[in-house]
């Protein structure tokens, strides 16, 4: 059973009747909560505005996730290019079917979809960052020389989410320690983390790789060599910054 009818007017009626402070830099409200059968079981939807960066963020609930503790919690950001159309550069799809499987099989659990496309540089950016890395270059290189940092994510839009659900507690499922960091930062109570590992391609290896060794994901591939190739997927030098 997910969230009881009368319990999700309740929270429409909070979002609605919910005011921002003044000079506040993050509000979220929920507009809508639906039904929303799926391949990975029954899920409801909800649809987030936010204020505060002008997007529309969406929440996939699974169970009744109100007032509960400990509900595992995916955290997935936009990738259009893998989400939708399958990319093979990273591993973005291969998680969030792997997250939305998972938790259809518990007896609650949320993912949160956050508009942040290109760990938050945007789409038009993370192409040309893909353009960069055609060159040689790995993907905190493309961004670095974009002008931007490694990672422009935040999270306060999903900690706001988790309150307007009333989930009073967290199991994180990520690889992301900065992620869990950030949540934490902005109040959220984790109690523990799932794990959300998936093999490597032929494609997204060095992409894995650095995600590993230079953003300090932990994918728990140092004893499995065999995955990055016989040579190991970043022994090939970068060229040269301009």
């Amino acid at each position: 059973m997910g969230i009881p009818s009368a319990v999700v007017q309740q929270l429409l009626d909070e979002s609605q009747s919910h005011k921002c402070p003044d000079g506040s830099e993050v509000c979220v409200q929920v507009c809508a909560v639906a039904q929303l059968p799926t391949r990975f079981g029954d899920y409801q939807v909800a649809a987030f505005w936010s204020p505060s960066d002008g997007k529309e963020h969406a929440a996939f609930i699974h169970g009744n996730v109100v007032d509960a503790e400990e509900v595992p919690v995916r955290l997935h950001s936009e990738c259009l290019t893998g989400d939708a159309i399958g990319s093979l550069r990273c591993d973005c799809r291969d998680q969030l079917l792997e997250s939305l499987e998972r938790i259809g099989k518990m007896e609650a659990g949320i993912v949160l979809y956050l508009r942040q496309e290109g760990r938050g540089i945007g789409f038009v950016n993370k192409i040309k960052a893909y353009q960069l890395q055609d060159s040689g270059y790995d993907t905190v290189q493309a961004n670095e020389l974009l002008g931007f940092r490694a990672d422009e994510r935040d999270y306060a839009i999903a900690a706001h989410m988790l309150w307007a659900l009333r989930v009073r507690s967290i199991r994180i499922m990520t690889n992301n320690p900065d992620k869990m960091k950030d949540l934490q930062e902005h109040g959220v109570k984790i109690v523990g983390r799932i794990p959300v590992v998936v093999p490597p391609n032929d494609h997204d290896r060095a992409y894995m790789q650095t995600k590993q060794v230079k953003l300090g994901h932990l994918l728990g591939l140092e004893q499995e060599d065999d995955w990055w190739g016989p040579s190991g997927a970043g022994s090939k030098e970068s060229p040269s910054e301009p």
